[in-house]
């Protein structure tokens, strides 16, 4: 069950209020009637009848409103949950996350386009399972193999080099951590792809590739950056990151090493730029893959349900029309009784 527009249920704070106000007026009532004499002898002369009818109509009333909260709500409930298969392939994705992936030379940064590219190969691969993976000075897994693409891109969204203190560019632990993070499934194609400008790499990253190649994993090296390279903006202020002697630091993408990292891998490597390029190459790669059974839990359509609280709602303001009605001629039936006496 869900509500499509969730924010109309704080209206339902107003009931205990509601509540409070009645308890109140009742209280109000009964001193004001004692100013004017006798409390059994007012008792006496008011109708029973009197009592029993104002907390009828305060209790249906008081449930009516509640329920039309609920229905301006909108509650919605899914028929059921069904699997989907599909044909894919599993991909996991490694994304460099150091300090020099905020360098300029790519807009609006490096990291700031690695991170539209994986949500647009995202987009174009509905039938397979992504996984993500950040990595700096250190590894770790941001989120495990999934299907649940809306979950893998809020994930992305919230993607920082703060995530990781350990400053560097370990590539190599990125994909041995990346080459355990596939299912069993020996059926499927598996592609690791690594993002990364390779600035700072700390080396093992070839052995590691070689690693992954000979359990059949497909390693893609997306090098993203210029040549000429880019200047490393400090968070929080107006200004570029400084060497010890001062100057600016200029990052600049380590294509030879990308390459080689690819070549390693027995893999393709691709130049990310200020193009689209980049995600028609990777996705003509994933096409290649020998491709398996993938199967989604998806949920059908939720459908509307206020039809049904919208009518309890007018049986109950009908119910207390009804039953005011029936006490009120009560009421003055024994009026008539007690005058003919």
């Amino acid at each position: 069950m869900r509500f499509a527009n969730p924010e109309y249920l704080y209206l339902l704070i107003l009931l205990p209020v509601m509540i409070m106000l009645f308890v109140y007026s009742n209280y109000r009532r009964k001193k004001n009637l004692n100013r004017y004499g006798d409390s059994q002898l007012l008792k006496m002369l008011m109708p029973a009848t009197a009592v029993l009818r104002n907390r009828i109509s305060f209790w249906l009333t008081f449930f009516a409103l509640a329920l039309i909260v609920v229905v301006l709500a909108r509650p919605q409930f899914g028929a059921k949950k069904e699997t989907v298969t599909t044909r894919g392939v599993e991909v996991v994705v490694a994304l460099d996350i150091s300090n020099s992936m905020l360098a300029d030379d790519i807009s609006p940064n490096r990291l700031e386009k690695a991170k539209r590219l994986i949500s647009r190969i995202i987009n174009q691969s509905s039938e397979n399972k992504v996984a993500l993976i950040v990595f700096a000075g250190e590894a770790f897994v941001q989120l495990p193999i999934t299907d649940d693409f809306i979950s893998a891109k809020m994930f992305l969204e919230s993607i920082t080099p703060s995530l990781i203190a350990r400053q560097g560019t370990d590539i190599g632990a990125a994909i041995d951590l990346a080459a355990k993070s596939f299912t069993a499934n020996e059926k499927i194609g598996k592609a690791v792809i690594v993002i990364t400008d390779g600035e700072n790499h700390e080396g093992g990253a070839e052995e590691a590739a070689m690693r992954a190649a000979e359990k059949g994993i497909n390693i893609y090296m997306l090098g993203i950056g210029t040549e000429k390279g880019g200047r490393i903006p400090v968070d929080g202020k107006n200004e570029f990151m400084r060497d010890s002697e001062g100057f600016v630091v200029v990052s600049k993408l380590n294509e030879e090493m990308a390459g080689n990292i690819a070549k390693a891998g027995k893999g393709t490597y691709v130049r990310v730029d200020n193009t689209n390029n980049a995600q028609t190459i990777i996705e003509n790669e994933l096409e290649k893959l020998q491709k398996d059974d993938v199967k989604t839990d998806v949920y059908t359509k939720y459908r509307e349900q206020f039809e049904v609280i919208a009518i309890i709602v007018l049986l109950l303001l009908v119910a207390e029309i009804v039953i005011v009605t029936m006490i009120d001629s009560l009421s003055q039936g024994r009026k008539h009784r007690n005058s003919r006496k």
